[in-house]
């Protein structure tokens, strides 16, 4: 009976046997159907990304997405990523460039002040009146600490501040940085009046092309706010008290008389520089502002509010910059430098190795001394005159201590030296 049964079964098991190998055999051809598919379906994903980059980089995201069919106002570009601003301009009120706009002027304005001052001249009949300027400020503290530029306030016998709420305070001047163009003044404000100081940011990620605003008192019309660009960086100026600022910002954006110690601002309302001067036949604006990159700000305000004046280094020696007759005379190797006239008794630079001269001479109407070293770098920074050095000790600070390579009869030595206080009157003028 086992044996017929097993017999009978075998027809069964064979045809169980066939749809088995049969549904493995189909689940086998749609497994590779499917991966073939997705195979084919990424390649294609693939080529759809290569074509999408390639018109992504000739076209922009504007470009990608109108070609996709979508209206695209405007794009906005930012450390978090991309902002897109979509659909009809009909719908809506201000455009997404002018809503920017509208909120930088609405954060950073009441931290726009507008300076009144009155200085004293004399008339063609030598008589003494009194002349009214005017210039922009910028809050930097709450406790009523005003930035400007020096310029605005120079010679002033007295300040009045009139802040955005038109309450007007008298001022004092805290400290001056006639180098830097910048000055700092103090009011002090009754009780219930709120000051909102400006937005530092800096000035180190500047890009020419990149968008700014300034905010100032031009003509005396309050807290006006003009729009451009970045269209230079890193230029020296030559400013109204004929001194000369290094790695000033320059700008489209309208500067004009009055516009002098506001603020220059990035699309975020952080303050990346100080409105300073104007390139101008007329006396107007005509293109080309310059602004103080705002990092220099930073660093000289604690001196200014400290000491009233910015702490800088320099050599305790006395230096005569070559000219021909000088290198002509002494024989000496090379024609542009420092010559270390004299070096003080007992001073930092003589303990730090700068050798002074010997050979006394008769130099115009005064008395020099050749034969000592002649300094030719400066912190990694080359010296052939006077405003190379003022540049290389510029954001130095007494005590500190400065690589100086000099010629020594001949040969290069490097030394180095402890700063001390550059001495007051010594800023380089342009001549």
């Amino acid at each position: 009976m086992d044996n017929g049964t097993r017999l009978k079964r075998h027809p069964v098991w064979n045809t169980v046997r066939i749809m088995a190998i049969a549904v493995l055999a189909l689940l086998l051809a749609i497994a590779i159907i499917v991966w073939t598919r997705s195979l084919q379906k990424k390649e294609k994903i693939e080529q759809q990304r290569e074509v999408l980059a390639e018109v992504l980089g000739r076209e922009g995201e504007q470009g990608l997405l109108e070609l996709a069919g979508v209206t695209v106002n405007e794009i906005f570009y930012g450390e978090q990523g991309v902002s897109v601003f979509l659909g009809d301009m009909a719908s809506y009120r201000y455009s997404a460039e002018e809503m920017r706009n509208i909120a930088i002027y609405e954060k950073a304005n009441k931290s726009v002040v507008h300076i009144t001052t009155i200085s004293l001249s004399l008339n063609t009949f030598l008589e003494v009146l009194p002349v009214q300027g005017t210039g922009s400020g910028i809050i930097i503290s709450e406790d009523g600490y005003i930035l400007t530029n020096a310029h605005v306030v120079d010679k002033s016998t007295d300040m009045s501040i009139s802040l955005h709420d038109g309450s007007i305070h008298e001022a004092t001047l805290v400290g001056t940085d006639k180098e830097n163009d910048l000055a700092v003044l103090k009011i002090q404000l009754p009780p219930g009046i709120l000051l909102e100081p400006i937005s530092f940011g800096t000035a180190r990620s500047l890009k020419v092309g990149q968008k700014v605003l300034a905010i100032g008192n031009p003509f005396g019309y309050d807290r006006t706010m003009t729009i451009g660009t970045i269209s230079g960086l890193g230029r020296p100026v030559r400013t109204e008290g004929n001194t000369v600022i290094n790695g000033m910002i320059q700008t489209d954006a309208a500067i004009n008389p009055g516009n002098s110690g506001g603020p220059l601002l990035n699309s975020s309302g952080e303050m990346v520089g100080i409105c300073t001067t104007i390139h101008s036949t007329t006396g107007l604006s005509q293109g080309i502002g310059f602004a103080i990159p705002v990092d220099t700000v930073v660093a000289v305000i604690p001196d200014l509010i400290r000491f009233g004046k910015v702490m800088r280094g320099w050599f305790d020696i006395t230096m005569v910059q070559l000219d021909p007759s000088i290198v002509a005379y002494a024989g000496l190797p090379i024609d542009r430098g420092l010559l270390v006239s004299q070096v003080k008794a007992g001073g930092k630079a003589e303990k730090g190795g700068l050798k002074g001269g010997s050979q006394q001479v008769q130099y115009g109407s005064s008395i020099i001394y050749l034969g000592g070293d002649v300094i030719i770098s400066v912190n990694g920074e080359q010296v052939t005159e006077y405003a190379d050095l003022y540049g290389a000790l510029v954001s130095t600070q007494p005590g500190q201590t400065a690589t100086v390579e000099v010629i020594r009869k001949g040969e290069r030595k490097q030394l180095q030296i402890e700063l001390v206080e550059r001495p007051e009157g010594m800023e380089w003028t342009v001549r």
